[in-house]
């Protein structure tokens, strides 16, 4: 068993402090009283700022990560759509458009297994009836 030496971990400690320390003065992008609700709720208190701001740091880099994640499922759908089609117009549309199929996969690679309702369609079209074409 290699046991990290005294000076190796006290040059761990040094970082741990100035990075904790450096959360004082971060103002992240998810506010503190947020992180403290959800915290609360779970049934944790803590009145240290710097650890709710650590919490908010983590959150915001997970959240970063799944929508990385659900943007290149997003590309890769309609990448593979426009191969399909072969359709010049939709080739020279360029906007995306993020489904909850997107979200979900992503999701899915981090553990979190999302399901929607039934009635919940992707489409505003789907599952509409055509009533009549007169109208």
């Amino acid at each position: 068993m290699n046991h990290p030496t005294n000076e190796g971990r006290h040059d761990d400690d040094t970082a741990l402090s100035d990075f904790l320390a450096s959360l004082m003065d971060y103002t992240p992008t998810i506010p503190d009283e947020l992180v403290e609700h959800y915290i609360a709720k779970s049934g944790f208190q803590c009145p240290d700022v710097r650890l709710i701001r650590l919490v908010a740091v983590a959150t915001q880099k997970f959240i970063t990560e799944v929508a990385t994640d659900a943007l290149q499922h997003c590309k890769a759908r309609q990448t593979g759509a426009v191969k399909d089609k072969r359709d010049k117009q939709q080739k020279q549309d360029k906007r995306l458009t993020l489904t909850m199929d997107d979200l979900s996969k992503a999701l899915c690679e981090y553990g979190v297994n999302m399901k929607h309702q039934e009635y919940f369609a992707d489409n505003p079209s789907v599952g509409m009836e055509s009533t009549s074409r007169d109208e």
